[in-house]
């Protein structure tokens, strides 16, 4: 690196004498609101390059060196911080001086005159360089490998120990201000038992003695070069335990540096070090502030990740509400989201009994996934449910109904569905027979388990889709259904898994439903997730399995024999 060829753009011009102090103010979002014409020079810049600008932007190349943490400790502490040191860009050594003032950061500049190189850094400082620019880019390549807060809490802690410190302790906070996540390293795992222990049974304290509150209160790195006693003391709560603990920890001397991002500080980074090593330097703490600002991106992106996930997730959840268990039937459904998706899709579900007793099924699939596909599928589902319990109507009608309503209200969704209605007249009910009544829109076909393990496909007339605008006749299926039979009902979700045809999937299926027997619904639900869709699911997945007992005749609250509903009116 100390034979690489400087551009000579970059190359310090003739006003940028050894020794000449040069100047350059930054506003709070890093714009050089003022930079004299020295500043220039030093930077290898014309000055009309640089006013105005956004320092990143005007200068990218000032992007992970030294100089750039070098700034962002100084804007970080209340008080003037100076730094020597070798700026690759200008292959030259410079000393700074850097001071806030309110929310400007003013900087002093000058080619420095004191023992050091002139020209590039001497291989020691290169190679110490280059060490520390690597250690950021594997702090930002792990911080950005999840978006699980919990998860990026404990990577931080562990890129931090030993190389900044001997142990170290990070903390974000909830929304409710309480601490969400913790994470932890020692350099000693033999330690960590100690650490612990003392991070379990410390009481928290809100006073602003403490350097962890003073730094989420500020927003600004805290240095303590020695540890008072006193100071930790509130902390053990009159625990002799937690006590011991802490000074088997050794804690010598501690800087504290703020997670901040989107202008809000939201939890701490604790660095301590041992009797056995010396207190953090100034370019320690300002490599420091920038693991911490590189960090803070990663886990604020994590926790808006979750903030997402939870909304998604109560969404879903407001749409896709637990089946009711009607006498004589059992019913368990499942949904599994893609795992590319916020846990929300277009896949839906729905069970709920009508006024004459019968049982009526709907599952279907709206084209599209994340969130806009979970909506459209929140207004069909509501549609569709609203028309299907209006009146007794064939499910081939209330599919008619449902796409006019589409097409009226101007829903421009296409989506497939299946609807099936389950009935027992008081004639049938001796012999504990029923009818399943179906029709699809596009959608796969249901499966029959029969009580002695035999499966059939219970194929019917293909139709079109919901949302397409067509004017083809719909028309309904019909099937006998025994007790102990099984009916399953699914998304495409769950024969296209691993990106398998819908032939070859459903054959898939269908042998492991027949592998698995007449199980009980629940464990047929939970066997097919486990065999075909795993852990990460392709596509969105929604079962359900609906089991025909014998009817118990127990009496209906109006003291009436209860009975499933007589077929529906116009047959």
């Amino acid at each position: 690196m100390s034979d690489a060829v400087v551009p000579a753009a970059l190359v310090p011009g003739p006003q940028a004498a050894r020794g000449q102090r040069a100047a350059a103010v930054f506003d709070g979002d890093w714009t050089l609101v003022a930079v004299d014409q020295a500043s220039a020079d030093l930077l290898g810049r014309r000055r009309e390059e640089l006013a105005g600008r956004n320092i990143w932007i005007a200068l990218p190349e000032l992007a992970g060196t030294i100089f750039h943490s070098f700034l962002l400790h100084a804007r970080s502490v209340g008080e003037r911080v100076t730094w020597r040191g070798f700026y690759p860009p200008a292959g030259c050594w410079l000393d700074a001086t850097a001071e806030r003032v309110d929310d400007r950061l003013h900087v002093s500049l000058r080619r420095s005159v004191g023992p050091v190189p002139d020209g590039p850094a001497d291989p020691a400082a290169e190679a110490a360089e280059y060490d520390r620019l690597r250690f950021l880019a594997e702090v930002s390549e792990a911080m950005t490998s999840t978006l699980d807060p919990g998860e990026s809490v404990a990577t931080l802690a562990d890129l931090v120990v030993p190389r900044l410190c001997d142990w170290a302790v990070v903390t974000v906070l909830g929304d409710d201000g309480g601490p969400a996540d913790e994470g932890r390293a020692h350099r000693d795992p033999a330690r960590l038992a100690d650490l612990d222990l003392y991070l379990g049974g410390r009481v928290r304290s809100s006073n602003d003695d403490n350097p962890m509150v003073t730094a989420l209160l500020t927003g600004e790195p805290i240095h303590l070069p020695t540890i008072d006693p006193a100071l930790a003391e509130p902390a053990f709560g009159g625990s002799e335990e937690v006590r011991a603990a802490w000074e088997r920890l050794d804690p010598a001397s501690i800087t504290v540096v703020p997670l901040r991002a989107r202008a809000e500080t939201f939890g701490v980074l604790g660095l301590v070090n041992t009797s056995t090593r010396p207190p953090h330097g100034e370019m320690e703490i300002a490599t420091a502030v920038e693991v911490a600002r590189r960090a803070s991106l990663a886990i604020d992106n994590a926790r808006l990740y979750g903030r997402q996930l939870a909304v998604a997730e109560t969404l879903q959840r407001s749409l896709l509400t637990p089946p009711p268990q009607p006498e004589g039937l059992e019913i368990a459904a499942r949904y599994l989201p893609a795992s590319s998706t916020l846990h929300v899709g277009g896949d839906w579900y729905d069970a709920f009994q009508q006024p004459d007793g019968a049982t009526l099924l709907v599952i279907g699939d709206v084209v599209g996934h994340n969130v806009d596909a979970a909506a459209a599928m929140g207004q069909i589902r509501s549609i569709l449910r609203g028309i299907a319990y209006d009146r007794h109507e064939e499910p081939a009608r209330v599919l008619t109904r449902v796409d006019a309503a589409l097409t009226g209200l101007r829903i421009g969704t296409l989506a497939t569905a299946l609807i099936a209605r389950i009935e027992q007249a008081p004639e049938l009910a001796a012999t504990g027979r029923r009818i399943l009544r179906w029709a699809s829109a596009g959608h796969l076909p249901p499966l029959l388990v029969r009580a002695d393990g035999r499966v059939e496909l219970l194929d019917g007339d293909p139709q079109t889709l919901l949302g397409a605008e067509s004017t083809r006749s719909r028309s309904d299926s019909v099937a006998d259904v025994g007790t102990g039979d099984t009916l399953l009902f699914y998304t495409d979700g769950l024969v296209e898994q691993g990106r398998t045809g819908i032939d070859e999937g459903t054959a898939r299926l269908v042998d492991a439903v027949r592998e698995l027997g007449p199980v009980p619904p629940d464990r047929l639900c939970d066997a097919l997730t486990e065999r075909i869709v795993g852990r990460r699911p392709d596509d969105d997945v929604a079962i359900v399995a609906v089991r025909c007992h014998p009817r118990d005749g127990a009496p209906s609250r109006d003291g009436a024999p209860r009975q499933e509903g007589a077929p529906a009116a116009g047959r």
